[in-house]
């Protein structure tokens, strides 16, 4: 069934950056020949943001109508070491098609550099919202409640997912997840310092002593918070989970400790919870937030949550240095100027881990 071009795409998007340009008729002829009714004429724009893997859209004309397609593929230039495996954002949303995880439909995955000159896949393009801001300012109270209680069950859903009944077996190592992620977030901050961050210093040496003695092991996504997520264009339903770039195989829990850190970071451009009035917004507290989900998950609490917290923090100031690092080197472009977000959210992830252990 073709699209519906009067919905909006639920991004903003424009004319093709420069420095992401490829051989459209070469994709085309590539597609055309790979997924079936394709369509013709097809029109290329790119999704603005998407600095860790470009993003654009795809429209052809068939019989029907015009039909809306997406395109993720690897950045240009030279890559961090693990970053960036398109594959295996394709590959997961493919196995939990049918789990009750919400995801949209795989088209096609494309390893062959030479056809655009990286890796890439293709999805069906999903109409509808995306929420940038974590406030919600534009929705009632009742619509808040709803959106992060469907951002909850969404997340407690994906955490009892079978990974071994969907195929998705090999797709990482159960146990030893954060000892793992923490050297892995380390190497990659070496390989990207600009500068001496004492506060990543610090960090480097305190989680490792902090990590808990749970082994639980899931689909973790990674980066799952509200902006990665898609709503229905009218209602507060959740239709599609994006941006599985740092899936894996892991501890549930750093997903939740990752969505935890809203109400406590001071960076509105990641997104901040930190000054809501939860009495009357439809916003839960974290606390409330954190039940909601232990409760889905059958949890009876979770033992020092700030460690959490503090690791997806920690991450993110990791993930942060690369992208100034990028930006310095000419990698990706920026509108903005560039500055290294990588020391204040390192300090922050410091301050919560120090606050001490405490039961959720």
């Amino acid at each position: 069934m073709a699209d519906d071009p009067t919905l909006p795409t639920s991004a903003p998007v424009r004319e093709v950056a420069p420095g992401h340009r490829f051989d459209e008729a070469r994709l085309e002829a590539w597609l055309a020949s790979r997924i079936d009714r394709f369509g013709t004429a097809m029109s290329v724009r790119q999704f603005q943001g998407g600095a860790s893997n470009p993003t654009f859209l795809l429209t052809t004309e068939t019989a029907d109508g015009p039909r809306r397609y997406v395109l993720r593929k690897k950045p240009p230039g030279v890559l961090l070491a693990s970053a960036h495996q398109v594959d295996r954002e394709f590959r997961v949303m493919k196995a939990l098609a049918g789990t009750g995880v919400p995801v949209p439909v795989m088209r096609v995955l494309c390893d062959d550099a030479e056809v655009i000159g990286t890796g890439f896949y293709v999805m069906d393009y999903l109409p509808g919202r995306v929420f940038r801001d974590a406030q919600l300012p534009d929705q009632t109270p009742a619509e808040r409640a709803a959106i992060y209680d469907a951002l909850n069950a969404t997340l407690a859903k994906l955490h009892q997912v079978d990974y071994a009944a969907v195929g998705l077996g090999d797709y990482g190592r159960p146990g030893g997840y954060f000892q793992r992620q923490v050297a892995r977030w380390t190497r990659q901050y070496r390989d990207a310092e600009t500068e001496p961050c004492p506060a990543m210093e610090a960090l480097i040496e305190a989680l490792p002593a902090r990590i808990p003695q749970d082994e639980a092991s899931g689909i973790a996504h990674g980066d799952y918070r509200l902006e990665n997520v898609m709503f229905h264009p009218t209602e507060p339903r959740l239709i599609a989970v994006l941006d599985w770039e740092l899936s894996t195989i892991g501890h549930p829990l750093a997903d939740l400790g990752y969505n935890c850190f809203m109400w406590h970071n001071d960076s509105p451009g990641w997104g901040t919870l930190l000054g809501v009035d939860f009495a009357t917004s439809g916003i839960p507290t974290e606390a409330d937030y954190v039940a909601a989900y232990c409760r889905r998950t059958g949890r009876a609490g979770i033992d020092d949550l700030d460690f959490y917290i503090a690791f997806g923090a920690f991450r993110l100031a990791s993930i942060s240095q690369g992208v100034y690092r990028r930006i310095l080197s000419g990698t990706i472009a920026s509108e903005r100027e560039a500055v290294n977000g990588c020391p204040h959210l390192a300090e922050m992830a410091l301050d919560i881990l120090g606050r001490g252990v405490r039961t959720a």
